[in-house]
């Protein structure tokens, strides 16, 4: 019952709070796109700490030193709206790519619209690799960190989905760092859940992958070998044996969490 009623508090709460950062991020459109980013995270900023407030939901990364100084491709493990949020306390400026259907949604997606994403039509094939391309080469000129969930949809824990090309695809014709990304958000955040567990989520973040002279394949199996292993290890069962062999409390990264 509990559980119950700080969820719902935290979804009245992050109502309030899109409905009154859709109305800044719309008013952030005169400025450059990385002075837009940087005003509209705060929404996210926002959620975290009313997560952590209303829900118990706190993060610790394992891996800090391999977040990159310059921009480069994330390519991350999806199982949970978390991430979404999370990632842009823990990493530099970013953009995502997503389907273009959610720049329709009210309010919700008319302020994402305002963070530069790179919004492809999925079922374009092909053309949709090329479009990708060419606005990502754009996004990382501007400073910008390109986010991808290569499984293309939030799996539920211990479930693993086809490995979609189109990020090594990318980093591959930018000539860009991979940096993969495991975490267990899904046990506390389900997808498409309501009930929200309180504990820490785990977020592992694997050394950069160096593109230069492999083919989008070679990278992407790269990519899911690595971030399929973490998950394993990032399991409830072996966290607890884990976590007892790390020396150091959480760390939440900058910033509340």
């Amino acid at each position: 019952m509990l559980i119950f009623l700080r969820s719902l508090l935290f979804m009245l709460g992050q109502w309030l709070f899109t409905l009154v950062f859709t109305f800044v991020a719309l008013l952030t459109f005169p400025f450059k796109p990385i002075t837009r980013y940087r005003i509209i995270s705060l929404w996210a900023r926002s959620m975290l700490w009313w997560l952590r407030f209303t829900c118990g939901i706190r993060y610790r990364i394992i891996g800090k030193e391999n977040i990159p100084e310059t921009p480069g491709i994330i390519l991350s493990k999806h199982q949970s709206a978390w991430e979404t949020l999370a990632f842009q306390q823990i990493f530099p400026p970013q953009v995502w790519v997503l389907k273009r259907e959610l720049l329709r949604i009210p309010f919700f997606g008319w302020g994402l619209a305002m963070t530069s994403p790179i919004a492809i039509n999925r079922s374009a094939g092909r053309e949709a690799l090329k479009q990708m391309v060419a606005q990502g080469k754009d996004r990382l000129k501007k400073g910008f960190c390109v986010v991808i969930f290569p499984e293309g949809t939030r799996m539920p824990p211990g479930k693993r989905g086809k490995y979609h090309i189109g990020g090594a695809w990318l980093a591959v014709h930018t000539g860009s760092v991979v940096v993969p990304v495991a975490h267990n958000a899904g046990e506390h955040w389900p997808k498409n859940g309501f009930l929200k567990k309180p504990g820490t989520i785990t977020v592992s973040i694997g050394a950069p992958i160096v593109t230069d002279g492999f083919k989008p394949d070679e990278i992407n199996h790269q990519v899911e070998s690595w971030i399929e292993h973490e998950m394993q290890q990032l399991s409830s069962s072996t966290l607890r044996l884990r976590s007892k062999s790390l020396s150091q409390p959480p760390d939440a990264g900058p910033g509340p969490a």
